[in-house]
C-alpha cells in the first residue's frame, strides 16, 4: 500500500457470507487509527461483495456493501475475506472475477481463508502464502504450485496472506508501516494496546512493544532512558539499537512523540489549559511543550483546538456505507 499525498489510499474489503467480525476489525481497525493518528485520511475502504448483496457475519452482523466486486475501479489493496464454509464459495464465476480484479489493484492479500480461493483462482502460483492454521496442512497439499509458509503473515511481491485474526491486525500494521513510516506503525500497535497487559509479540519486536506499553504507562511522569531499559531488563544500547532498527529512531524520540500524541489528543478534544496539557504530558514548562508541538505538527495547541472548535477535521472513517455497530 503506497503511501499518497493526494489522495486517501483506496482499500477493497470483499466479504463473503459467514466472514469473520474479528478479522475484519482487525483488518480496518489499524486503518482507521492510521488516519487518526496523523490527523489526514491516509486511507479510504469499500466493503464489497461478489454480487453486490448484502452478507452476514458468522457473528449475525449484516453488512450492506458498496458495490459488487466487479464495479470497483480498483485500487492499492482488495482484502478476500471469507471465513467459514470457504470451499462451497469456489465458482468459476468468483475465479474469474478475482483474477480480473488482482488487474485493478496493486496487491491482493488474503485474509483467515481468504488464500484459499485466491490459490483455487491461481492468483498464488509461484508465490509464498500462508493461511489458517487449521487448513494449512491441506492448503500446502492442496497447492503445490504455490509455496506455503506457516508464518503468521506473508507479504510476496504483490501479493499477502496471513493466518486469522489475530494476524490480519499484524499484516495491515506492517502494511502501513510500509508505506508511511515504522514510527506510525508503532504508535498504531502502542494505541491498541492495554497499558496494564503484557504486549503482544506481533511484529518481531516485543521488546519495542514493552517499552512503547511502559512509555504510555508513564506520561505525565517520564522514565529516563535508562531507567526505562533498567524497568525492561535489558541494557540501554539493546533497547536503543531495536528502536533504531524497529522505528528509525531512537527511544527518547518515541518517548516524545507518544507525550505529543497525548498532547494533540488534550488539545483537540478537552477545554482544560495549555500549562495543565503540558503536565499531563510530561513537559513542566508549557512553552517547551508549545515549541515541541509546533515542530512536531505545524501548529500550536491553541490552534488545533481552534480548528477543531471550528470543525476543520479530517475524516477518519472508511466507506461511507458500514456495518451497524
Amino acid at each position: 500500500m503506497q503511501s499518497s499525498q493526494k489522495s486517501p489510499t483506496q482499500i477493497g474489503v470483499l466479504l463473503f457470507e459467514r466472514f469473520s467480525n474479528h478479522c475484519l476489525a482487525n483488518a480496518v481497525e489499524p486503518l482507521r487509527a492510521a488516519n487518526t493518528l496523523s490527523r489526514r485520511r491516509l486511507y479510504a475502504w469499500r466493503f464489497l461483495t461478489p454480487d453486490g448483496r448484502p452478507v452476514t457475519s458468522s457473528g449475525g452482523m449484516p453488512v450492506l456493501p458498496e458495490m459488487r466486486l466487479a464495479d470497483h475501479p480498483g485500487g492499492a489493496c482488495l482484502m478476500v475475506l471469507p471465513s467459514y464454509g470457504f470451499r462451497a464459495l469456489l465458482t468459476p464465476d468468483l475465479s474469474r472475477g478475482l483474477r480480473a480484479a488482482a488487474g485493478r489493484f496493486d496487491m491482493v492479500a488474503g485474509l483467515d481463508t481468504g488464500s484459499w480461493l485466491m490459490a483455487a483462482s491461481n492468483l498464488l502460483d509461484g508465490y509464498r502464502a500462508t493461511i489458517h492454521q487449521d487448513e494449512f496442512d491441506a492448503f500446502s497439499e492442496t497447492f503445490p504450485q504455490l509455496d506455503a509458509d506457516s508464518s503468521r503473515f506473508v507479504i510476496d511481491r504483490d501479493r499477502a496472506s496471513c493466518g486469522g485474526a489475530m494476524s490480519a491486525f499484524d499484516l495491515v500494521q506492517e502494511m502501513i508501516g510500509r508505506a508511511h513510516g515504522p514510527a506510525l506503525c508503532a504508535e498504531i500497535a502502542a494505541l491498541f494496546m492495554q497499558s496494564d497487559a503484557p504486549p503482544r509479540s506481533g511484529m518481531r519486536a516485543g521488546l519495542v512493544d514493552a517499552a512503547l506499553a511502559l512509555m504510555r504507562r508513564n506520561l505525565e511522569h517520564p522514565l529516563a532512558i535508562p531507567a526505562l531499559a533498567r524497568a525492561l531488563g535489558c541494557t540501554q544500547r539493546k533497547l536503543e539499537t531495536r528502536f533504531q532498527a524497529r522505528m528509525g529512531v531512537p527511544p527518547r524520540r518515541a518517548y516524545q512523540r507518544l507525550r505529543l500524541l497525548a498532547a494533540r489528543r488534550l488539545a483537540g478534544e478537552s477545554r482544560i489549559s495549555v500549562a495543565e496539557i503540558a503536565l499531563r504530558a510530561g513537559y513542566a514548562d508549557a512553552s517547551a511543550m508549545t515549541r515541541a508541538y509546533l515542530r512536531e505538527f505545524g501548529e500550536t495547541p491553541r490552534q488545533t483546538r481552534a480548528a477543531r472548535q471550528l470543525g476543520r477535521t479530517v475524516p477518519v472513517t472508511g466507506a461511507s456505507n458500514s456495518s451497524s455497530k
